[in-house]
């Protein structure tokens, strides 16, 4: 389980204690994407807890589509998506209550031929 954080201040010791997956740096401060256990260990604030669906293809930077088909897909079955697109695979982040429904909904994906 994991949720997204947010840090006004901060320092890379903290940052190394809090284990983030993932960083952003936005004007209002930095968000973080951290397990839910740390981030109840360490009293930071989040609004919804998450699961990460980790898209097993190599996916370039540059390509075109997959984030969309993913989308549209999750849009369909009523599930509200993040993606974070990483060096080499894209991970989708759901609300835990609709995991199972994710993994069925992107499971038809791949049956349509779509490599995920």
């Amino acid at each position: 389980e994991y949720v997204f954080g947010t840090l006004e201040d901060y320092d890379f010791t903290q940052l190394a204690n809090l284990q983030p997956i993932s960083t952003f740096k936005e004007k209002e401060g930095l968000t973080v994407i951290i397990s839910k256990v740390k981030a109840d260990q360490l009293n930071i604030g989040y609004s919804g807890i998450f699961q990460c669906i980790t898209l097993n293809v190599h996916s370039s930077l540059d390509a075109v589509g997959l984030t969309a088909a993913v989308a549209t897909k999750l849009t369909q079955a009523n599930i509200s998506a993040n993606v974070v697109a990483a060096y080499y695979h894209d991970h989708v982040f759901v609300a835990v209550k609709d995991a199972d429904k994710a993994l069925a909904a992107l499971a038809e994906l791949t049956q349509q031929g779509i490599e995920l």
